[in-house]
């Protein structure tokens, strides 16, 4: 199928139809774990599929807004748990007109400069209730939030990550950097992440989520500072194994400069089985132009690693940079989940 033909057939049911061969009115648990654009990505595509909806998102961000407040007041960075909430919101004027006020920034010459509405809410309440599932659960009620986002930790959390070739001089050398915003933007090869501090604690709400999901997604995002993350926290990656759900990895359309500079589909597979080797998945999703001929044996095999098939739908948006189409992922995951069903009706 083209890609053309898939966007006019995603685009001719925008209200996708309730999955076959179920109860009237059941809906799909689903879990999404990820942060950034990437999740929000996938938030948008799933609001269409199912109202039964969960994102699980990092809490390592240390740069802009985010950065900022967390350093002032100590807090989680409220970023990515923000843009997770705009992406819940509906298509009516009252989602559009929320998710467009949570995102916006101000511009001036003082120290509101650059902060985004909604992280100033969302800490707010934070104070306000002093909790933090509490307060997302207000924000998101307020928004029409068509789902629930949960922080994957409590504790603000430092990513550090082993690079070779971080300094340009010495391209062999391998060294330790601390900073979501440094491994993002490092010139070298991430060869490993870790959290700071080590084996931080889950959040019960989002480890109760997975364990009692039917589908978790996990991806797409910064591969080593959004996805690869959770895997690092004990009681969630427990969680991710443990549960009875079917599992979804979802990749990038692209290598991200700087952090995947120049990995392959199949490399993003690799280190993700290197961080968490005992974690299976059932599908790994990715866009049918993002893997080249050439390469779609090497993901194959690598995708087996994890027990997973290989699922290739064109989900890119048209021109321009790198983006996913809501509606094409959308089309995608529902087609997954009615191939992959799991036994038995939907709760």
């Amino acid at each position: 199928m083209t890609t053309r033909k898939a966007a006019r057939q995603a685009r001719s049911w925008r209200a996708i139809r309730p999955l076959r061969g179920h109860r009237r009115g059941a809906q799909p648990k689903v879990v999404a774990l990820g942060g950034g654009m990437g999740l929000s990505a996938s938030l948008t595509a799933l609001r269409r599929i199912t109202g039964d909806l969960t994102a699980v998102v990092t809490v390592a961000d240390d740069g802009g807004s985010s950065g900022r407040l967390r350093d002032e007041l100590g807090v989680l960075p409220p970023g990515d748990l923000r843009k997770a909430l705009a992406a819940l919101c509906g298509d009516d004027e009252w989602g559009r007109t929320w998710s467009e006020v949570v995102q916006h920034r101000f511009k001036s010459g003082g120290a509101l400069h650059d902060h985004a509405v909604g992280n100033l809410l969302i800490v707010a309440l934070w104070e306000q209730l002093g909790d933090h599932v509490q307060a997302l659960d207000l924000v998101g009620k307020l928004l029409g939030a068509q789902g629930r986002v949960l922080p994957m930790s409590a504790v603000p959390l430092e990513l550090e990550a082993v690079v070779r070739g971080h300094d340009p001089g010495a391209p062999q050398q391998l060294s330790r950097v601390r900073g979501q915003v440094t491994v993002a933007l490092t010139p070298g090869e991430v060869r490993r992440v870790m959290l700071v501090p080590h084996g931080p604690p889950a959040v019960p709400e989002a480890v109760e989520a997975v364990l009692d999901a039917d589908w978790v997604i996990l991806g797409p995002g910064s591969w080593f500072s959004s996805v690869i993350p959770h895997l690092l926290v004990p009681r969630l990656l427990d969680a991710l194994v443990e549960t009875r759900a079917r599992r979804v990895l979802s990749l990038n359309l692209a290598p991200q400069p700087g952090e995947t500079d120049g990995f392959s589909p199949q490399r993003h597979v690799e280190v993700l089985v290197q961080h968490a080797p005992k974690l299976a998945f059932d599908v790994v999703l990715a866009d049918q132009a993002a893997v080249p001929e050439q390469e779609k044996d090497s993901l194959s095999r690598a995708a087996e690693r994890l027990g997973a098939t290989v699922h290739l739908a064109p989900v890119a948006a048209a021109g321009g940079a790198p983006r996913h189409d809501p509606e094409l992922l959308a089309a995608a995951y529902d087609r997954i989940f009615r191939m992959h069903g799991r036994i038995g009706p939907w709760r």
